[in-house]
């Protein structure tokens, strides 16, 4: 078993929405490993950030990609740093993973000032930029697709999402 779609990119990308769509234009389950974890911990993201650290996030973030990699067959989004361990970008080969890439000025738009993102504590536009040049190219390693996503609505990204996987 495993997902028939895996959306990862960065936060303001649209996964989550563009998840929800291509589940249901496949009448398929969404999953999203942000909300895993918080269900699981009882605890929003930014707190976890805040109380026990990006590291714990991290192997908190491993083990529910791991999970759902495993147990689900729908459409999965990925949080925007989960393709940061090694071990996840293993167990993501040869999988239809997508790339939702946005650029630094609708990545902006769509996050606002960042509430609740831990990771853009203090200049909003200066982290995204960073972080946006930090990973996307480990985006690009994983995915067998790359759909972008500015000046586009998220109907439109889920549709060409849906054409190049049949």
């Amino acid at each position: 078993m495993s997902p028939r779609v895996v959306l990862v990119g960065p936060m303001g990308a649209g996964k989550t929405t563009v998840a929800s769509l291509l589940g249901d234009a496949w009448d398929l389950p969404v999953r999203d490993t942000d909300a895993d974890i918080e269900t699981t911990t009882g605890r929003e993201i930014s707190d976890i950030f805040v109380e026990s650290g990006e590291d714990h996030f991290r192997d908190l973030e491993a083990a529910a990609v791991a999970a759902a990699l495993a147990e689900h067959d729908g459409v999965l989004a990925l949080g925007g740093g989960a393709v940061l361990r090694p071990e996840t970008r293993e167990l993501l080969a040869g999988l239809p993973v997508v790339f939702l890439r946005v650029g630094l000025s609708d990545a902006v738009k769509r996050v606002g000032l960042g509430v609740g993102r831990p990771l853009l504590l203090g200049n909003v536009r200066a982290r995204i930029k960073a972080l946006l040049d930090e990973r996307t190219p480990v985006y690009e390693s994983v995915s067998a697709h790359t759909v972008d996503t500015d000046g586009r609505t998220a109907d439109e990204v889920a549709a060409e999402v849906r054409r190049l996987l049949g």
